[in-house]
């Protein structure tokens, strides 16, 4: 069933968003799993992936290796280069290879202010959604006379 009548369930007009949309929203599009040690400490599940972030590859070719440091966000391709994934060209050059960020955990997080606020406000608004009881809550229930009816 359709939730919101103003966006398309139509699959062309959506993988028309998905590679028309501008870089703002491919940031959101471009996030990764945090593992589970990160997602115990900030109660969040994934975060928009950015350059200084220590990744692990959880997929393809290159799974299994030890975790890198990201060297750039490509959006406009929807990869990530990480630091050591390269191959080498004919010419014997080396060039990075692009990693979709979904195929990667993110193990290591640069934190600055921003990064911050944004684990604050989504960890907050998980432990609202998840129904948990603080303190105050459960004096105030505790608290209040219990109506009978008779």
């Amino acid at each position: 069933m359709k939730r919101n009548r103003f966006v398309s369930s139509s699959r062309r007009k959506a993988r028309k968003r998905y590679f028309t949309a501008p870089s703002h929203i491919r940031r959101r599009f471009m996030s990764a799993p945090l593992n589970k040690e990160l997602r115990r400490r900030y109660n969040v599940r994934s975060l928009p992936i950015r350059k200084d972030d220590e990744v692990a590859i959880t997929r393809g070719h290159f799974k299994g290796q030890p975790s890198g440091k990201i060297t750039q966000v490509y959006r406009k391709k929807f990869v990530v280069h990480i630091e050591r994934i390269t191959r080498e060209k004919a010419n014997g050059s080396t060039v990075h290879i692009g990693i979709h960020p979904s195929k990667v955990q993110i193990t290591k997080l640069k934190l600055d202010r921003d990064r911050k606020r944004i684990l604050d406000r989504r960890s907050k608004s998980k432990l609202a959604a998840k129904g948990k009881h603080t303190e105050e809550s459960i004096q105030q229930t505790s608290t209040a006379p219990m109506e009978t009816s008779s």
